[in-house]
């Protein structure tokens, strides 16, 4: 996995990621409309022999408006980051998105943060992109501004699936709904929720299914039940993706109300405290449940671990 660096501030940017070209968006999932704006930035790039640049920002502007939203993120910075270059992107600017940025005009935005801060040679966006305090800047703007300035724009018109726009928005719908299958295909590659593994009850062991009890964070909460899942283990690539169940929910057979998200990892022996888990949502298997006993609940485990073993032996 190529590391690229990143930044949380525009007047902070290194020289050699200025005079770039310059995709802009929040880019929450990374998802197939993403990645034809990104296609279509890296392809500026080559042409100007210059280096291309993902601005996007931190926390999500919705976040910073709607504090209590709850959690609906597709991507952390991480996930984000790496996404990013994995489409191509060679330095990401999340840049911190707080109440001074906010105020920032549309012209302080195409002024200071775009010509001043990393010299735009050229920017890309999509159709529906604003920018400013209030949103006063629109696509039509940066349009007028560009030609005035003499820096090139290109806006990516909407990405279709049979008549449908890729949008963040529809993949939340379906994560919602348990369609990681659907959520995969929007996206361009399956969904996962990445975090730390903390020290749970440790009940999972006593009942002979040891689990890594993985931290959700800020990670939209998809539908509660059991999924087939694809682990990999604090980023180690070369040790390849282990087939695994989880459980998503707040485990009504022992009351409880907090949310977990539990993950037992097929034949698997090791201590994962502490470790960073990439948890990528396969299939769903079934909802929430709440059982008359733990005799009728190890069935289950044992049940639901035999069907994500069958999805798992023939999906991509």
């Amino acid at each position: 996995m190529t590391l690229i660096p990143a930044f949380d501030d525009w007047r902070q940017a290194p020289a050699a990621w200025q005079g770039g070209v310059v995709a802009l968006g929040n880019f929450d999932g990374v998802h197939r409309g993403h990645q034809a704006l990104l296609a279509d930035a890296g392809r500026q790039a080559k042409a100007l022999g210059a280096p291309l640049v993902a601005l996007t920002f931190e926390p999500h502007p919705r976040g910073f408006f709607v504090p209590d939203t709850g959690p609906f993120r597709l991507t952390l910075p991480p996930a984000k980051t790496r996404l990013l270059a994995q489409y191509g992107v060679q330095a990401v600017l999340a840049q911190r998105f707080d109440a001074a940025f906010a105020a920032l005009s549309a012209d302080a935005f195409i002024e200071d943060v775009l010509l001043k801060g990393l010299t735009a040679r050229h920017v890309v966006c999509g159709y529906d992109f604003t920018f400013g305090a209030r949103r006063g800047g629109n696509v039509e703007r940066l349009r007028a501004e560009a030609k005035a300035r003499g820096f090139g724009v290109t806006v990516l018109e909407p990405v279709m699936r049979e008549g449908e726009i890729y949008s963040s928005t529809r993949i939340r719908e379906a994560l919602r709904a348990g369609m990681a299958g659907e959520a995969a295909e929007l996206l361009g590659h399956p969904w996962e929720i990445e975090g730390t593994v903390e020290l749970g009850d440790q009940r999972g062991r006593t009942i002979g299914f040891p689990t890594a009890n993985v931290a959700l964070g800020k990670h939209l909460r998809p539908r509660f039940g059991v999924y087939a899942v694809r682990v990999l283990i604090d980023g180690q690539e070369s040790q390849g993706w282990r087939d695994a169940v989880a459980n998503l929910g707040r485990r009504p057979t022992f009351g409880k109300l907090q949310e977990n998200f539990e993950v037992h990892l097929f034949d698997f022996a090791g201590d994962l405290y502490g470790k960073t888990l990439r948890v990528a949502l396969v299939d769903f298997i079934r909802p929430e449940m709440k059982f008359a006993g733990l005799d009728q609940l190890k069935a289950q485990i044992a049940a639901d671990g035999d069907a994500a073993r069958e999805v798992l032996k023939t999906a991509h």
